[in-house]
């Protein structure tokens, strides 16, 4: 259970950073907003999954 809250913690950091990232940048491309869509798309994915195990 501890590795699953650790693993949680990490990825909700590794969420906000992006968020931070893509909500203070006014001049971003497309690429970029792309990019950081798929990975945040990633992460919330593996933070599901880990809720999921978490709960079982």
């Amino acid at each position: 259970m501890d590795k699953i809250n650790e693993a949680l913690k990490y990825y909700f950091y590794k969420r906000k950073g992006i968020l931070d990232y893509i909500n203070k940048n006014n001049d971003l491309k497309a690429e970029d907003i792309i990019e950081n869509a798929e990975e945040l798309s990633i992460l919330e994915y593996k933070i599901t999954a880990l809720q999921v195990a978490q709960e079982n």
